[in-house]
């Protein structure tokens, strides 16, 4: 028999009101709370809980504050990987961000989501689904990734877009829904 936790990562229904998850998020918001308290000179410090909070980190990242995410478990944050201010990440699947990853402002992360028939909906259970980002992405500002989704190696993604479907590697996108506008080449 599988945890809430387990059927969760694994993308299958699950009660978000079990007391396990319960306590995880109340584990994220009291490090996140810890975090957002540091002043911004004390970077090292910042990272180690930072570090505490996710999966996986590279050595070096920067994340500004505000950043609020469900879990922080299930953040697989690459090196040299940056959030500006207001990133959102709603970490019920894994989120595997890469290297050298360009996160703008209030930029969303969503694995959860809910059944679309009113019944199971109404019934409180949810699923998710993982998000990953490739290297050397570029996810413009109030841009909003939508569960599971992938995001491509070298890729841009124009601000204000809502991606509901993957984005190859090397292209340029944007819109609602997010639709390649162009490839980039040298």
């Amino acid at each position: 028999m599988m945890t809430e936790k387990e059927k969760m990562v694994k993308g299958l229904p699950y009660n978000p009101y079990d007391k396990e998850l319960r306590k995880a998020r109340t584990r994220s918001r009291q490090i996140l709370r810890t975090i957002s308290e540091i002043p911004e000179d004390k970077e090292r410090q910042r990272k180690h809980f930072f570090k505490e909070l996710f999966a996986e980190t590279g050595q070096k990242f920067f994340i500004e504050n505000p950043f609020i995410c469900d879990y922080g478990s299930n953040i697989f944050w690459g090196e040299n990987a940056y959030a500006n201010f207001g990133c959102i990440i709603l970490d019920a699947a894994p989120v595997r961000i890469g290297k050298n990853v360009m996160l703008a402002p209030a930029v969303k992360i969503f694995t959860a989501t809910h059944p679309v028939e009113y019944e199971a909906r109404n019934s409180g259970i949810e699923f998710a689904k993982e998000i990953r980002i490739g290297d050397n992405v570029w996810i413009g500002g109030g841009a909003i990734i939508n569960p599971g989704v992938t995001i491509g190696n070298n890729s841009v993604i124009g601000s204000g877009s809502v991606v509901t479907r993957d984005i190859p590697e090397n292209v340029v996108a944007a819109g609602n829904p997010c639709r390649i506008i162009r490839e980039i080449t040298n």
